[in-house]
């Protein structure tokens, strides 16, 4: 796989911002946000899409830690 052009990862990070705003305005309903999730697939790399969807669950739990809204488990603080 050769690396995206920039024109390419431009539009890769427009279509994941586009899905991730759906999700944020749909309370994470990834069934009224199918066709820019589709469009998120279709135009970013595949390791890409893994990558921002991890990304972007971490980011919604550092952000509910930070908040006070879930504590880290003992195990956790141990380590």
């Amino acid at each position: 796989m050769s690396a995206p052009s920039m024109k390419e990862r431009q539009a890769c990070w427009e279509a994941r911002d586009k899905f991730w705003k759906c999700l944020d305005e749909n309370m994470e309903d990834t069934s009224k946000c199918e066709k820019s999730r589709c469009s998120f697939e279709s135009v970013c790399p595949q390791q890409w899409v893994k990558y921002f969807n991890r990304r972007r669950e971490y980011l919604k739990y550092k952000a509910k830690l930070e908040a006070g809204e879930i504590q880290p488990s003992e195990t956790t603080e141990k380590s």
